[in-house]
Order: C-alpha cells, then structure tokens, then sequence
C-alpha cells in the first residue's frame, strides 16, 4: 500500500499553464503503475496553452467551471464532471468560473514530458 498526503505534495508550475501535485506515477510509485494522477488548479480567467499529449486522459472536475476545447470542439465542465480526452488530441481547458478550477487528470500509460507538445 501506499499513502499520499495531499498537504504533503508541492505544487509545480505546468508547462501547459496550470499549478499541479503529482499524486501518484511509476516513479514515486512502488506497485508497478503504468498510469499518472495528478491534481490541477486552474485560476479564474486563465487558460492553459493549447497541447496534446500521446497518452489518453481522463478529468474528473473537483471545483470551479470551465470551458475544455478538445480538436476543435468547446464542452462546458463544471463540479464532478468527468471528461474522455483521446490520445493526441489538441486540447486546451479555461476557468470561466470565480473561484479556482481543480481538477484530476488520469494519464494512461503515464504522463513523461517528451509526450506531451505545446502547441502555441
């Protein structure tokens, strides 16, 4: 088994624009995963930069709305909505609330920088 405290992550700046903890990943992560989750925090009025990624996501939104433009097409997400985001999609999320937009993203197989392009 293995326990992460929330309190206990830092915060990392994204490179795609939004504040992340890493909560679980192959690398800090002894049972042999080959998925990531991780918490992201989006502040009112800011976007992400358009990105893909070659693996496949899911979001499961915590907090906040927002606007999630996937190839093209804008879905409007708010509290404990889930979203399907296809492999190498381009994407790019905005907090259209007041308050922070958090959400958890799961990355399958995980997430690794040379994966993930920005696209702008």
């Amino acid at each position: 088994m293995f326990v992460q405290k929330e309190s206990e992550i830092k915060s990392i700046q994204g490179n795609e624009g939004t504040q992340i903890k890493q909560y679980f990943h192959p690398h800090n992560t002894s049972n042999g995963i080959n998925y990531s989750l991780a918490q992201f925090t989006l502040e009112p009025g800011k976007r992400s930069k358009l990105h893909e990624i070659s693996s496949s996501e899911i979001y499961y939104i915590l907090e906040g709305k927002g606007d999630l433009k996937i190839d093209g097409q804008t879905h409007h997400i708010e509290k404990n909505d889930s979203v399907y985001v296809p492999p190498n999609s381009k994407q790019v999320i905005e907090n259209s609330g007041s308050i922070d937009l958090k959400f958890l993203c799961i990355v399958e197989p995980e997430w690794k920088p040379e994966d993930e392009i920005i696209l702008e």
